[in-house]
């Protein structure tokens, strides 16, 4: 900006005149500073939107003391008004300095908010959510698409992470979570032998609850409650440390680098996860027994060698591998939802709540109808 003179100098003033070649000129003068309040803009843009068809306009400023940002407030105005009738501009006489700051203004297009919809009808809602479904599937596809193709570099060697980053996913999805995983499923097997016990009491046929217990906890809940577990444990976890190297850019510095998000940071979240629920699965079934026999014992008064044995003789292994390899597929799914939503997280600091929220809730149900489809299909093949 121009400094100024110190003399005292007239107030800012502004004229405009139509010229014999159909130009309209506006007329700058005195020194325009906010605290001369100089004039608005107002009258000029009504010449120029009511006032006859004028074929250019000018800027005359060779009485101009002095100037700051509001002169290029009142320019950017009438420039702008006079773009909206296809006026050309001429600008040249202004300051050096206030033609590149309106450059710069008239080169930023201004962002125009989309009318609000007046018929809000339920088949409108319906589109837009189906459309939004649409889209975050067709995403979610994208991404699992680059998650495969980095298992089959991990496969070839040629995948680029640092080990110690699968060290620190083993430890955050297996030791870290043996606490919570032990009082869930330690209380599941408890309320399932309760369950059992108020029916089968009734029938004299208590030693049934080691049955009803150890099926439901070895096919389907040790897997289940400990999928929803890290789903809401280590999947917003994942959300978290990725949406926050989102925000922070340094997956687009990744990128720079020439190293995959996929690779570098998805895929030892997506292996450790995967194979440690197998581990934490079994670990959890033997909680779940153990939640079991403490209310036979203490409950129905069965014996532990009884008790025992009639959980023996009435899970069979099937039953382990089937719930070991439903925790590889919920392992899997938990890494794969929490790691999406960080990845694909906004850029500020809401979004990281956001996503982590959407990684607990959508990995939860992902949970849930993987369980569900997968109880289906062994049904079906008598398993």
């Amino acid at each position: 900006m121009t400094a100024f003179d110190p003399k005292p100098t007239p107030d800012p003033r502004v004229a405009h005149e139509r010229e014999t070649d159909g130009s309209l000129r506006v007329r700058l003068s005195g020194r325009w500073a906010l605290a001369d309040r100089p004039p608005a803009a107002d009258e000029v843009i009504r010449e120029i939107e009511t006032g006859a068809a004028a074929s250019r306009l000018v800027f005359d400023t060779e009485e101009l003391k002095g100037w700051d940002s509001s002169l290029v407030t009142f320019v950017h105005g009438v420039a702008a008004a006079a773009a909206r009738r296809g006026l050309a501009l001429d600008a040249s006489a202004l300051p050096e300095g206030a033609r590149r700051l309106l450059a710069l203004a008239l080169a930023v297009k201004p962002r125009v908010q989309p009318p609000a919809a007046e018929d809000d009808a339920l088949t409108a809602r319906v589109g837009r959510v189906a459309l939004h479904v649409w889209g975050t599937a067709g995403d979610g596809l994208t991404f699992l698409g680059e998650t495969v193709l980095a298992f089959g570099a991990l496969l070839r060697g040629r995948a680029r992470f640092r080990r110690v980053d699968l060290v620190h996913a083993f430890e955050a999805t297996g030791v870290a979570a043996l606490g919570i995983v032990a009082l869930i499923n330690f209380l599941i097997g408890a309320v399932l032998a309760f369950v059992g016990a108020v029916q089968l009491q009734q029938f004299g046929a208590a030693i049934y609850v080691a049955n009803l217990v150890g099926i439901g906890v070895f096919r389907e809940l040790g897997a289940l409650m400990t999928g929803i577990v890290m789903a809401g444990r280590t999947g917003a976890a994942f959300a978290a440390t990725l949406g926050t190297m989102t925000v922070n850019e340094e997956v687009d510095a990744l990128r720079t680098m020439g190293l995959r998000p996929a690779e570098f940071l998805v895929l030892p979240r997506v292996l450790a996860t995967a194979l440690m629920m197998p581990a934490l699965v079994a670990y959890a079934d033997l909680l779940g027994l153990v939640g079991g026999l403490f209310v036979g014992v203490t409950v129905l008064d069965l014996g532990t060698v009884e008790y025992v044995r009639q959980t023996q003789a009435s899970v069979a292994s099937r039953h382990l591998w089937i719930g070991l390899a439903k925790g590889v597929a919920f392992g899997a799914v938990v890494a794969l939802t929490g790691t999406y939503y960080g990845i694909r997280c906004g850029r500020s600091a809401a979004a990281v709540g956001e996503a982590t929220t959407k990684a607990v809730v959508m990995g939860i149900v992902l949970v849930v109808v993987v369980d569900a489809i997968a109880t289906a299909v062994l049904h079906v093949l008598h398993l």
